[in-house]
């Protein structure tokens, strides 16, 4: 059998003279060297037809010329993959000229803008910001806050209880991060704990089971209700206006002695009576009062050397009232709709 292995390979230059890219490179390389249909496979099939003695010329022959292509293929693979290469970039190049994409931007959220806000006050006034765990012990959430056995706050239809002995729980304000600062540094101390907090609450325009406080705390010596009055009369007119007023009303809370309920005059109606101030001129924003000497006690402090006041806020009440939003339930839906607004 004759075969012109010169002839051959003079094809195969020419096929490769018009390769352009790695499909056309891919398409002559199994032309030539596919395992099933490649015309070297088909010439090695072809031996078993030549005589005996051409055998080993023809074997050697085929060898040869294998050895020539794929030279030639592993030698022009580098080259075309580099021309596409270089393609590719020009196609995906970027024009740094260009303007960049306008893209979308999300907002802050009103509850955090409040909170930001509410704890930058506090600490232009030389408050530290302290913070605590969500999941909370009885001790640290009611026993070392004062609150007695039978208290109603106590009960599983008021708290999120995690634990059967009912020891663990979804903290119900911020106060315990009051004791946890207290049992951990001592006096003098002058913190805000903001947070998120959890009651069992049905939703409804005004309620949530999810709500944010920010408890404060100052504790040292000769500490008097006149400056609790003073540091709540500066933070009113800071994040509202400078003529808002405020008043405290004598109330209970197990941890205070005495308590307050601190009211602002009314910021819409400027404390001339309106529907959003129930024609009262005054809106409740926070409870307040001279931490009770049993608390001390509880967290190692001499109630006899230090004094000290405590208030808590809502968050949530007053971006509410900034803002004028009817719904507290808007805060927790993601309505980007609403969100966008800030």
């Amino acid at each position: 059998m004759k075969v012109d292995f010169e002839k051959i390979f003079k094809e195969f230059e020419e096929d490769i003279s018009r390769i352009k890219d790695l499909k056309s490179f891919k398409e002559v390389k199994d032309k030539y060297l596919s395992k099933e249909k490649g015309l070297i496979t088909s010439l090695l099939k072809k031996i078993k037809e030549i005589p005996r003695e051409e055998k080993p010329q023809f074997g050697k022959n085929v060898n040869i010329l294998k050895g020539k292509i794929t030279g030639k293929l592993e030698e022009l693979k580098e080259k075309v993959e580099l021309l596409e290469l270089e393609s590719r970039a020009k196609e995906e190049s970027v024009d740094i000229t260009l303007p960049g994409l306008d893209l979308p931007v999300g907002s802050h959220h009103p509850i955090k803008i409040v909170e930001k806000e509410i704890c930058e006050i506090f600490e232009r006034m030389g408050y530290f910001i302290a913070e605590g765990p969500e999941i909370e012990t009885d001790f640290n959430n009611f026993e070392a806050l004062n609150f007695p056995d039978d208290h109603p706050a106590r009960d599983a239809q008021d708290t999120f209880f995690i634990s059967e002995d009912k020891y663990y729980l979804l903290r119900t304000h911020t106060s315990p991060v009051q004791i946890r600062t207290m049992k951990k540094y001592g006096t003098p101390i002058k913190i805000i704990a903001p947070g998120k907090v959890f009651r069992r609450d049905t939703p409804d325009p005004t309620h949530s089971p999810i709500f944010h406080q920010i408890e404060g705390l100052v504790v040292d010596k000769n500490i008097t209700m006149a400056d609790l009055k003073g540091t709540l009369e500066k933070f009113a007119r800071e994040c509202f206006s400078e003529d808002t007023r405020i008043r405290l009303r004598p109330s209970f809370f197990p941890f205070v002695e005495p308590g307050a309920e601190v009211d602002i005059s009314c910021i819409f109606c400027k404390g001339k009576g309106c529907r959003i101030c129930k024609n009262s001129g005054w809106i409740e924003i926070l409870g307040a009062g001279m931490v009770h000497p049993a608390v001390f006690e509880k967290c190692d402090i001499d109630p006899e050397t230090y004094s000290g006041f405590a208030f808590g806020l809502g968050v949530d009440r007053i971006a509410i009232l900034k803002y004028g939003i009817p719904d507290i339930r808007l805060f927790f839906e993601n309505d980007v709709r609403f969100l966008r607004q800030f």
